[in-house]
């Protein structure tokens, strides 16, 4: 069970990385800099760690029932000023991140469903890239969650009136109790979802 859970955090770990790596490049392509300056376009852990959203809570959820572990990485620093794309720039870096961990999801749920799995590794690389399906897909799900401070309610704003700003900028100034709210109220929500995506996926 300890290696079950090692395992899974360390999935959890690079698939956080990448996502947040997709929401610095996105922004690089449409004109803004500031996480390559950073030194954040790297797939170097270290970098994107937060010890909170990356090991602490990922390893309590580990202790819940049912197996839903979630977690985040430090966010990628980005200019919305320097964007092109106007109001839906923000819009595109956000969705970037969640783009990218549907797209892991989906190749490795190709090389399950193609029994590539099993030819390249046996029932350990099909137990693998399962797990690697299941944690990006309740990554993506988790993210596009439309309230701030997930990528969703970037999406949401951008497409909301201006007035509604206040409620993003109260959202975002409680961040913790909100993240905290989202995988502990909607985490009954988020699971069928998820494995219903996952099942679509796979089968």
């Amino acid at each position: 069970m300890e290696t079950t859970v090692i395992f899974s955090i360390v999935i959890l770990v690079m698939s956080v990385v990448l996502h947040e790596v997709s929401h610095g490049f996105a922004a690089y392509l449409l004109g803004d800099p500031t996480a390559k300056i950073a030194g954040r376009l790297t797939l170097n852990p270290l970098k994107h760690l937060d010890w909170m959203g990356s090991v602490i809570v990922p390893l309590i959820l580990s202790l819940f029932p049912g197996g839903f572990i979630i977690g985040w990485a430090k966010p990628v620093p980005y200019n919305p000023h320097m964007l092109r794309g106007g109001k839906y720039g923000p819009a595109m870096v956000a969705g970037a991140g969640p783009a990218m961990n549907l797209a892991i999801a989906v190749f490795f749920a190709f090389l399950i469903r193609s029994s590539l799995a099993m030819s390249l590794g046996g029932s350990t690389m099909v137990v693998l890239s399962g797990t690697i399906v299941l944690t990006n897909v309740a990554l993506a799900i988790f993210n596009l969650t439309p309230v701030s401070p997930f990528d969703g309610s970037k999406i949401l704003f951008a497409f909301l009136p201006r007035a509604w700003r206040g409620v993003e900028t109260f959202l975002e100034s409680n961040q913790l109790i909100v993240i905290l709210v989202v995988i502990l109220g909607m985490g009954y929500i988020l699971s069928p979802v998820t494995s219903a995506i996952v099942h679509l996926l796979l089968w």
